[in-house]
């Protein structure tokens, strides 16, 4: 299911006054005391946001930013979708997995922006 607008503006918060939420998604670090996290990738960074142990749509802190060249994947989807980033494992439902090939290709393809795949819809 896509991240609610609410949890859009919710983690808007959490960024630099011009920052564009390019992507967001929910994930999960194992194992970890504060396990539910969101993933805000905008222009300029790439920001961690704690949602806490009971939710993954309110945002109440921020774990980490990282340069907006660090890259997210490869994703791991032999089991439970995966990829690990400076050290830490993160778990993503496999409807995600897009997004984060998307965010890497972003800055990874000499074209820029990925073509969106349903461009009529």
């Amino acid at each position: 299911m896509p991240v609610s607008a609410s949890t859009r503006e919710r983690s808007r918060v959490f960024l630099d006054e011009d920052g564009e939420i390019r992507y967001l998604f929910p994930a999960e670090v194992w194992p970890s005391a504060k396990p539910s996290v969101l993933v805000v990738v905008s222009r300029e960074a790439i920001t961690v946001l704690s949602t806490g142990l009971w939710s993954r749509r309110k945002p109440k802190s921020v774990l980490a930013r990282l340069p907006r060249e660090t890259v997210l994947g490869p994703v791991d989807t032999h089991l439970t979708p995966s990829f690990t980033v400076e050290g830490i494992d993160y778990e993503l439902d496999e409807e995600y997995v897009a997004v984060v090939h998307a965010a890497d290709a972003e800055i990874t393809r000499s074209g820029g922006i990925p073509p969106d795949p349903f461009p009529d819809v």
